[in-house]
């Protein structure tokens, strides 16, 4: 199998490791100058050197002891630091042992977060061809005013085996840098840091087309019936964006154990039409990951995937695939899911990529502060459905999280409504100041039996509760 991966070119960024006799300390990208800490924990650091080499590691932060260990038969070294609360204190890491005495200069202590999925994650702040990012020059124009924002990017790689480790070393918020930062990831490091007043630092690992079984080790994909990782191995010509176990083993195993806050994946396009399965995969994942972290429960976070064409904008299959996030977001403990139903332009069909990175951004930062910082107050609740009466063709609905109502009051979009033969059709809609929800008619159905609202792979928003967070797509034919 290897020979396969090697032909194939699939191990595209991933170093090999150095003789475990050569006499100097070496370390993964992931520690080096600029990184950040996650505060008042025992954060971990690791690295090779000569086996059993004395290895001591120390902060410069007052109070700090010097940790020491020994280097396995290996040849890895791994050590825990405990860190203080946040600042903006720049500090220094030594790391000597082996013949080596290393500095790391401007490490900060503060939040990590760990951003990953496909190309809606991974698109930079510059954008991608001929489609931009709103905001950009002056997210970049402004990126020296938060010193305290730190991006690790790491670059493409695929192996069928785990690797031990992968470029992508800490980068700061500066105008050289942030062009190609992950622009969701950027914009959501900003709005908490704003929220917070603490550093933020990103691990921003990610894969345009990637499948979320590209993300997953072999011992789970083994436990999935359609998922043949020797098959993909000895076929060159398979889509090299949806390999399964490739992601994980080259872009995600060389990072496990550096100590995080929690998990903002931005993934699911490549899956869409697979709404039956998915829901239990991105919680296996979780699972798994969490497992391997070992901080416990760690909160994920994630986002619908965007309105696009998919088979045809009338078509139901990614409607289908967001409502099955939602079901995701369900079945996993500690975990949550932005809705983005309003961040795409109406002309915006043939672009999957939504450049409204900075509300998407913020909206995950929201969400975030409340749940895991207990910020109260924000923003985060968006409106759902919650039950329908119905006289003939006329039916009123009630929701959850909209207590003042709806706007736009008069003539809502996007509404249609269901009879015995399941044929939907257009319907009026308004909102209610009585029930403060949504009365609708439908003229073509003589009693209705279904509504259904913007469930569509292409259904920009249309309807909003006062905070401006946008209803949820739904329907009641489940």
């Amino acid at each position: 199998m290897r020979n396969n991966i090697i032909r194939l070119g699939l191990v595209t960024a991933v170093l090999s490791i150095s003789s475990v006799t050569k006499a100097a300390i070496e370390l993964p990208d992931i520690v080096s100058d600029n990184m950040v800490l996650q505060q008042q924990s025992d954060a971990r650091l690791w690295g090779w050197a000569t086996p059993g080499s004395v290895i001591t590691v120390k902060p410069s932060w007052t109070g700090a002891r010097a940790v020491k260990t020994r280097t396995a038969d290996n040849g890895r070294w791994d050590v825990a630091v405990a860190t203080p609360e946040a600042s903006f204190t720049p500090y220094t890491l030594n790391i000597k042992g082996d013949g080596s005495d290393i500095t790391l200069d401007n490490v900060l202590v503060g939040e990590v977060w760990f951003c990953s999925g496909q190309s809606n994650m991974e698109m930079p702040v510059k954008g991608y061809n001929m489609q931009p990012v709103d905001g950009s020059a002056r997210v970049v124009a402004e990126s020296r005013r938060y010193p305290g924002i730190r991006m690790a990017n790491v670059p493409h790689a695929q192996s069928y085996t785990p690797q031990d480790r992968v470029g992508g070393k800490w980068e700061t918020s500066e105008p050289a840098n942030v062009w190609d930062f992950s622009a969701m990831a950027y914009y959501f490091a900003r709005e908490l840091t704003d929220q917070l007043n603490v550093p933020v630092g990103i691990i921003h690992s990610s894969y345009g087309g990637s499948k979320v079984e590209g993300w997953e080790p072999r011992e789970l994909l083994e436990t999935y019936p359609d998922c043949d990782i020797e098959r993909e191995a000895a076929d060159p010509e398979f889509n090299h964006m949806h390999r399964i176990n490739t992601k994980y083993n080259a872009m995600l195993h060389p990072l496990i154990g550096y100590t995080i806050k929690g998990f903002v994946w931005n993934q699911g396009e490549s899956n869409v039409g697979q709404h039956d399965t998915y829901p239990e995969r991105q919680r296996d994942m979780v699972t798994y990951w969490r497992d391997k972290w070992g901080q416990g429960e760690l909160p994920f976070y994630f986002v619908e995937i965007p309105g696009w064409i998919y088979s045809g904008a009338e078509g139901t299959e990614a409607a289908l695939f967001r409502e099955c996030q939602h079901r995701a977001a369900e079945i996993t403990p500690n975990s949550a899911i932005v809705c983005s139903a309003d961040l795409v332009y109406p002309d915006g069909l043939y672009c999957i990529h939504s450049p409204m990175k900075d509300r998407l951004g913020s909206r995950m930062a929201h969400l975030v502060a409340e749940r895991t910082y207990g910020i109260e107050g924000l923003p985060t609740r968006f409106p759902t459905f919650k039950s329908m009466t119905v006289d003939g063709n006329k039916a009123s609905l009630l929701f959850d999280n909209a207590p003042t109502g709806f706007y736009p009051f008069n003539d809502l979009k996007g509404f249609e409504a269901a009879g015995d033969d399941g044929v939907f059709h257009p319907a009026n809609a308004w909102g209610n100041g009585n029930t403060l929800g949504i009365d609708i008619n439908c003229p073509d159905v003589e009693t209705i039996k279904h509504v259904r609202y913007n469930f569509k792979n292409f259904a920009p928003a249309t309807v909003f509760n006062a905070q401006g967070l946008p209803l949820i797509p739904f329907r009641t034919d489940k």
